[in-house]
């Protein structure tokens, strides 16, 4: 597709929001060795990406000006590049593009092979595209850091997941009642029913003074919280946790990272765990493969087409979305 040209969402700078957002037409990329070009069907924002534009991430994120926002998208094969094995032209999949390139909010876009899934026709492509950076984070966040099964055979595990109506909150949630736990979830009173219906045990609006304590309706201590909300000082946590329990922080502040710091020092059974995603093929082919079944929802908050990107972008800012934004070319 040398030559041709694409609609795509760039920023020129750190700052701006959603005004800084600009519409342009840039060449189609080409696949390099083990990539894949996608024609975009569903692409999803993350507070990732605006956080980027933010310069809260500078100066790794991003890698160069002008830059095209954008991990998590679903589509159609292309065109594959030298040393790619698994796909062919026309198959529908489901990727995650390189973070520091971004590239996820245009018609199309690169991927690396490693982080690309297949995906089936019982999936659609705004369900595959919310699974990109939120469903992979409350995989990790529930099977490496905290250490839950999710076929059910590990020990019983008191869990609580922070902001749970969210992006990943809400995949948490699903995922963790797939194994042994009991889940205590927090979120706004509008959506407490949906989180109920996803499967927490117990939910609390955090607006209340039990849910501002994070304390549990049935008097739990937590072996692990997977905290989705926004900066929580740690002597709110450490009272519910129980000797051993984990506090799973999916975008630690300067200061979670200092108590990190402090607790490596001191020794401290009860620990702040500042979670890094390393999305893999296998892990977003799990995912795809629930989804499939049903056993996994990807709960849409809504949809805006790729010329209203903005929209999309000032709605998750606002932080109140209720599971995942997506955009469509």
């Amino acid at each position: 597709m040398a030559g041709k040209l694409m609609r795509a969402v760039q920023y020129n700078c750190y700052g701006g929001g959603p005004a800084g957002l600009q519409h342009v037409k840039v060449p189609v990329p080409t696949p390099n060795n083990d990539e894949i070009l996608i024609k975009t069907e569903a692409a999803s924002v993350n507070p990732f990406d605006w956080k980027v534009q933010k310069g809260m991430l500078r100066p790794v994120f991003p890698r160069k000006f002008p830059h095209i926002p954008g991990t998590d998208l679903a589509g159609e094969v292309i065109e594959v590049g030298p040393g790619v094995q698994h796909f062919k032209t026309g198959d529908k999949v489901v990727s995650v593009v390189n973070a520091l390139n971004g590239g996820g909010l245009a018609e199309y876009a690169v991927a690396k092979e490693s982080v690309t899934a297949a995906r089936p026709l019982e999936v659609s492509a705004a369900e595959g595209a919310g699974l990109g950076v939120a469903g992979l984070t409350a995989h990790q966040a529930l099977t490496q850091s905290a250490g839950i099964k999710l076929d059910g055979t590990g020990p019983q595990a008191n869990i609580l997941i922070t902001a749970a109506s969210g992006g990943v909150g809400q995949y948490a949630v699903q995922l963790a009642k797939l194994g042994n736990t009991h889940v205590t979830a927090t979120c706004g009173a509008r959506n407490m029913d949906l989180v109920k219906r996803l499967g927490a045990d117990e939910v609390i609006n955090y607006k209340t003074p039990d849910g501002a304590a994070l304390k549990s309706p049935s008097g739990r201590k937590y072996d692990a919280v997977i905290h989705c909300a926004a900066s929580t000082p740690w002597s709110t946590f450490e009272p519910n946790l129980n000797d051993n329990g984990k506090v799973i922080d999916i975008t630690p502040s300067p200061t979670a990272l200092m108590t990190f710091a402090l607790q490596k020092i001191s020794f401290s059974k009860k620990k702040l765990v500042p979670l890094v995603l390393i999305p893999k093929r296998e892990n977003l082919d799990y995912l795809i493969n629930l989804v499939k079944e049903r056993k996994l929802k990807t709960i849409i908050d809504s949809k805006h087409p790729l010329s209203k990107a903005e929209d999309a972008w000032a709605k998750s800012i606002d932080g109140h979305a209720t599971g995942k934004i997506i955009v469509e070319p």
